[in-house]
């Protein structure tokens, strides 16, 4: 995509994509905390045109609630109800799939930039990253109202990219705990699991305003968003891509998600 375009997007003199030096720097940000912060990411044009077409879009969210462990899989019931591996919590969130952004959003230009990808790979040391290969999991648009929130999890992706639209009225606080597991060596350290879900373990607190992208590593740290306080949505984007090419979500999950297959 011509870099005019995405001009029209990102803020490119306050984080020039294309800048050797600013990806090291941004490289080496997640490296060290696990999250990257961009603040003012998006021009203000831009995030008043996200903004106002996801509120178009709202109506046609697909809302769902449920409980889950921790680390998003089923129960084990070997470990008995009371082990934390089988300890519930509370998600409950509205989702826009791809496919019903519409083709005229700019989310589009942004989600297949070349620039942008290109960025996104050399912070995260990848080659390349791809798209889903179903039709709803590649670009979506997350609405949390009054309650609304994202219980404590880790993700079973290597990383995670979001655009805050607007914040609520209070609350739809990102809080997280960095390296609590090594999911590659198959730890799931139950002990620093319970103690986080007790609320017995400092957490961190990410203060995010409309326009920052977050660039998180999830799968090794564990996190969630606190319940929406007030009348205005949390609206957030997730821009989702894959480690190698046709990826779909599995059916099962995008029933979860977004309530159908396609």
């Amino acid at each position: 995509m011509p870099n005019q375009v995405i001009d029209q997007i990102v803020d490119l003199e306050a984080h020039p994509l294309d800048d050797a030096g600013f990806r090291a720097s941004c490289r080496e940000a997640l490296a060290a905390n696990g999250v990257l912060s961009l603040t003012g990411f998006l021009k203000e044009d831009a995030l008043a045109e996200f903004v106002a077409d996801a509120a178009e879009t709202a109506p046609l969210a697909y809302y769902a609630s449920g409980t889950h462990n921790v680390y998003l899989t089923p129960r084990d019931d070997s470990l008995g109800a009371d082990h934390v591996f089988n300890r519930q919590v509370v998600s409950s969130k509205g989702v826009i799939g791809t496919d019903q952004l519409g083709p005229q959003s700019r989310l589009h230009d942004l989600y297949h930039s070349a620039l942008f990808q290109s960025f996104i790979c050399d912070v995260v040391e990848q080659e390349a990253i791809y798209p889903y290969a179903d039709p709803l999991s590649s670009i979506n648009v997350h609405y949390a109202g009054e309650g609304k929130e994202l219980g404590w999890h880790f993700d079973n992706s290597a990383f995670a990219i979001t655009l805050l639209l607007q914040a609520p009225e209070a609350g739809g606080v990102f809080e997280y705990v960095k390296d609590v597991r090594d999911a590659e060596a198959g730890d799931y350290n139950f002990e620093a699991v319970e103690a986080i879900l007790d609320g017995a373990t400092p957490v961190t607190s990410l203060a995010i305003t409309p326009g920052t992208l977050v660039l998180f590593r999830g799968r090794n740290a564990m996190h969630r968003v606190t319940p929406t306080i007030g009348k205005r949505d949390r609206m957030l984007v997730v821009l989702a891509y894959n480690e190698a090419p046709n990826i779909a979500l599995s059916e099962s999950a995008r029933m979860t998600f977004f309530g159908r297959l396609g």
